[in-house]
């Protein structure tokens, strides 16, 4: 059970063109983002106006303005300046509004997409990727998307268009102090750039190093009883702190370098600001310009100087967004192997069961390449027939039940049901046809009624209760305390092992297919539980085709025909009276399990 970093991961990008995988989720809302836009250039606009109305109330209210008429000349500026203000005011909010929005709006569809994908994809892409890793990017890394699309993005596009704004004002009116200024920000930049590729990488491994910790608490916290059963909670919360504690050394790396350029950037243009001021007082003094144009371009100098300061600091934001946004697009990237085909092939109708047909099948698992788990299997199940696979453990029984259900595609061979080969038909339409009853039941966070409703969700209530009934089942959901509402608890908790055995079973019948696939399904429970279970199933492999596998041989006895698998191969084929009479693997294993 150990965390393993992602250390397939490409190298990452040195700039935040990452940033354009975000183009697709932006691409829906051209019009709320031209929008935005415009109430953002007005902002902008807005606030390069202030200035030129500075300037007017100096020279004009304060200067040159006749003492009799000073009041009302102050009154109007300071009007106007208000007006400034509040238009300021309205136009950022608009601003801030319409790009939350869209920072909401594009994280949520993020999610949205990332999940969706990742659930389509086939085992194979779960036997090399943590269920905590991918849990880590549908939160922490679309939630720094989410800051950079509902805040850090507007803030930088503002501050760009003000700066630039504030340096053609300043060109226009103090080209001198403009070309002053333009050099001391020049120096700014060039090392923020340098220190900012530092940020992004290093943003990236605090990023992995925070999946890493998700990944290992994913997998304690949906093992707890058994931790607790070899008292190892105290070596899981080492293994979880040294994680953390990993992740928050890189933590601390990124914004050691990133406070670095803070401090930088902040004496830099300070300085530059300063410069300016110095610069303009003594034009004052020289007599080259008024009071209110100093104060103009004092104002613009500041306006400048602290646009670079913000873009500076967006640019960090947007550097670690650009490290989650590729963690993002890789995962969206993945493609599974197993997709449905462009041109489907309709399955015919069937009664009383599916026919099936494996044709010398060679099959390796991707994450065991050199390992043949079933080596030219051949096998042809009739409809309606109950089929038994027995063997030992690693024999290849349940990864037969993996390739009828298309999980994997053979290396080898072809799978046919009801004589359409299964790559030939849509997913839907295959699954559509095969009811599973698997050894871990699985109940999810609902209710009783919800949990066998998601076999069919189209059922009714009263088919829902039939299929419980069915399935010996009824009983004990309505002695529950809410009845069929009862919610279940998180994995059903709240119920015994053949409890939750008996709503998968519920779940299996209500979906009614001609195919019901059995893998293991009474292996964990005790004999009173194995009864009820048995009872369940006989009633759920009526008028349909059933493969069991089964380790305790007392449930296959009755199949219409068992077969014995060792070693990914067929080795015995027959009745359950005439494998005993013939000594082979299957007689052994009776031998042992009947004796005992």
């Amino acid at each position: 059970m150990t965390a393993t970093p992602d250390s397939a991961a490409p190298a990452p990008a040195r700039n935040v063109r990452s940033l354009s995988g975000l183009g697709p989720f932006l691409r829906p809302y051209r019009g709320r983002i031209a929008l935005a836009g415009l109430f953002l250039v007005l902002a902008a606009v807005s606030t390069l106006v202030f200035p030129v109305a500075l300037k007017s109330l100096i020279d004009q209210g304060l200067v040159a303005a006749d003492p009799g008429q000073r009041v009302l000349a102050l009154r109007g500026h300071f009007v106007a300046l208000f007006a400034v203000g509040a238009a300021l005011g309205v136009f950022s909010a608009a601003r801030f509004y319409m790009v939350s929005w869209l920072g909401e709006r594009v994280t949520a569809d993020l999610r949205n997409a990332v999940y969706a994908h990742v659930v389509r994809q086939s085992p194979a892409f779960f036997e090399s990727t943590q269920t905590g890793e991918v849990l880590s990017r549908l939160t922490t890394d679309t939630t720094l998307v989410q800051t950079v699309v509902g805040s850090s993005l507007s803030m930088g596009l503002r501050n760009s268009v003000m700066g630039i704004g504030a340096m053609l004002m300043l060109i226009v009116t103090n080209p001198l102090v403009m070309t002053q200024v333009l050099g001391i920000l020049v120096l700014v930049v060039l090392p923020s750039l340098y220190f900012g590729r530092r940020v992004r990488k290093l943003s990236r491994a605090s990023q992995d190093r925070v999946a890493d910790a998700s990944a290992i608490a994913a997998e304690v916290l949906n093992a707890v009883p058994v931790v607790q059963s070899y008292t190892a909670e105290d070596r899981e919360t080492t293994r979880f702190t040294t994680a953390t504690e990993t992740g928050f050394a890189t933590a601390i790396r990124r914004t050691r370098v990133r406070s670095g350029l803070v401090a930088f950037i902040i004496t830099a243009t300070f300085g530059a600001l300063l410069w300016g001021l110095y610069q303009g007082t003594q034009a004052v003094i020289a007599g080259q310009i008024g009071a209110g144009h100093l104060g103009q371009t004092v104002v613009y100098v500041a306006i400048l100087v602290s646009s670079v300061a913000v873009l500076a600091e967006v640019y960090g934001d947007l550097l670690r967004a650009a490290g989650a946004t590729e963690r993002l697009m890789e995962l969206l990237a993945e493609r599974s192997p197993i997709v449905s085909p462009a041109n489907p092939v309709a399955l015919p109708a069937t009664r009383g069961g599916s026919a099936v047909t494996f044709d010398h099948i060679d099959f390796r698992y991707p994450s065991r390449p050199q390992q043949l788990a079933l080596a030219d299997f051949t096998l042809h199940v009739r409809a309606g027939e109950r089929l038994a696979l027995v063997g030992p453990s690693g024999a290849g029984k349940s990864t037969v039940l993996q390739l009828l259900l298309r999980f994997y595609d053979t290396d080898a061979g072809s799978i046919a049901l009801d004589g359409v080969p299964v790559p030939q038909v849509a997913l839907d339409a295959l699954r559509g046809r095969i009811g599973i009853v698997p050894q871990d039941s699985v109940i999810f966070s609902a209710d009783a009624m919800e949990n066998i409703r998601y076999g069919r969700p189209d059922a009714s209530d009263d088919e829902v209760i039939a299929a419980a009934r069915a399935a010996f089942a009824d009983d004990f959901i309505r002695a529950l305390p809410e009845g069929y509402k009862t919610f279940l608890g998180e994995r059903g908790v709240r119920l015994s092992g053949g409890q939750r055995q008996r709503i998968s079973i519920a779940r299996a019948m209500l979906k009614n297919p001609p195919l019901l696939l059995l893998d293991e399904a009474t292996s964990a429970l005790d004999a009173e539980s194995e009864r009820m279970v048995q009872a369940a199933l006989e009633s759920a492999m009526k008028d349909r085709t059933t493969i069991v596998i089964a380790h305790r041989l007392a449930t296959v006895q009755r199949a219409d025909r068992i077969v014995v698998m060792e070693h990914g191969r067929i080795v015995e084929t027959g009745t359950h009276a005439e494998l005993a009479a013939a000594g082979g693997l299957y007689a052994r294993l009776a031998a042992l399990q009947f004796e005992a």
